[in-house]
């Protein structure tokens, strides 16, 4: 029978520290050593401790470094995981720390069974994800572009008469306006086409998350999702691909707690103190789910645009979705009612989402 051996990896650009803990809990944990971060290094230690009949289960945080680690040492049948680094268990006081230091955490800890694991995606769903990422990039500079370009504009007092801006008879009007000085005329124009390039950036990358999602394993999710009220292709595509299997989630109360959106609490004794969203987990998501609540500010109603997305969904799927649509529009107007603002009003009415979120990708389940 095989001893197995725990392997703590400190993983960066270009190093990973190596530590090793023997199977017993009195077993010493040692510092192995640094190696370049490659992929031939690691496997040359690696191999060392094959030939002395060792099993290895190696352990490594999440990071900038990304799942390339986890899969080359899972597709060569070595064990490995990757956890969460906020949920490492750090004594109270303890303010050394180093690459030496974290890979022996690491090995001591997932010999005792302490680590945290997360969800690894397929290499599909993670570059549906990227690209579902770099939209909202591209999002985010369409925004900067066109404060910069309202900044110029405000600084010399020049106010547009109409009512829409950013409209096509803004870019009209933008298109008359003459500078005093060249250099003023160049920065103008310099803003405008920097708007104009960064919304043709994200028109371009959300017809391609159309075209892609379709060929994707995820898209009969995606596809189920849009369904309800509030949840356009963007939305649907931001909420499976960063998700993945929604299914592994065993209640909604988890995925809701997943995405921060149970609220903080800070109680002892007779005293309850809760307090605002836990905002832990995935921001990007929680993020697309709070836009989607606006939508539920208005009278339940199938619009022309919900039915045209429901065609080809199971009934069930409908029904569930009709069902949400009910229930959150009387939940959002019960809370507004009550005084709430409107923020808190669509963050609880996006946790109660994920639980109709949840329904329904049991009942559409990912293919294998």
């Amino acid at each position: 029978m095989k001893t197995i051996k725990y392997i703590g990896l400190d993983v960066h650009k270009n190093s990973i520290s190596i530590s090793t803990a023997d199977e017993g809990r009195d077993a010493e944990v040692r510092y192995y050593g640094k190696t370049g971060n490659d992929m031939d290094q690691l496997m040359k230690v690696f191999r060392k401790f094959i030939s002395k009949s060792f099993e290895l289960k190696c352990a490594y945080e999440a990071g900038c470094c990304g799942y390339y680690l986890y899969r080359f040492l899972t597709g060569n049948g070595i064990n490995c995981v990757v956890v969460a680094p906020s949920k490492i268990p750090r004594k109270t006081g303890d303010h050394l720390k180093n690459d030496k230091r974290d890979s022996i955490t690491l090995a001591r800890l997932h010999r005792a069974g302490e680590l945290t694991e997360v969800y690894v995606p397929a290499e599909e769903d993670e570059a549906l994800r990227d690209l579902v990422r770099a939209r909202s990039d591209a999002q985010n500079a369409h925004k900067k572009a066109k404060q910069q370009l309202g900044a110029f504009l405000l600084r010399y007092h020049i106010v547009f008469s109409g009512k829409s801006k950013w409209s096509k008879a803004f870019f009209n009007w933008l298109a008359t306006l003459s500078m005093k000085h060249p250099c003023q005329q160049i920065t103008l124009q310099d803003y405008i086409e920097t708007v104009n390039s960064c919304n043709e950036r994200v028109q371009m990358l959300t017809e391609q998350i159309r075209q892609l999602s379709e060929q994707s394993r995820l898209y009969p999710v995606i596809k189920a999702l849009q369904s309800m009220r509030g949840i356009s292709l963007i939305v649907a595509a931001t909420t499976v691909s960063e998700l993945g299997d929604i299914c592994r989630f065993e209640h909604p109360d988890d995925l809701m707690g997943y995405l921060g959106l149970i609220p903080s609490e800070n109680s002892s004794g007779d005293k309850q103190r809760r307090g605002s969203i836990t905002k832990a987990g995935n921001g990007h998501v929680r993020k697309a789910l709070i836009t989607a609540a606006q939508a539920y500010r208005l009278p339940a109603r199938k619009t022309r645009e919900i039915q045209k997305r429901q065609e080809g969904v199971p009934k069930k799927i409908q029904d569930i979705a009709w069902k949400a649509q009910i229930r959150l529009c009387n939940r959002y107007r019960h809370l507004i009612g009550k005084g709430k603002h409107t923020n808190v009003a669509k963050t609880a009415v996006a946790r109660e989402l994920c639980g109709f979120i949840w329904a329904i990708a049991k009942e559409q389940p990912l293919a294998i």
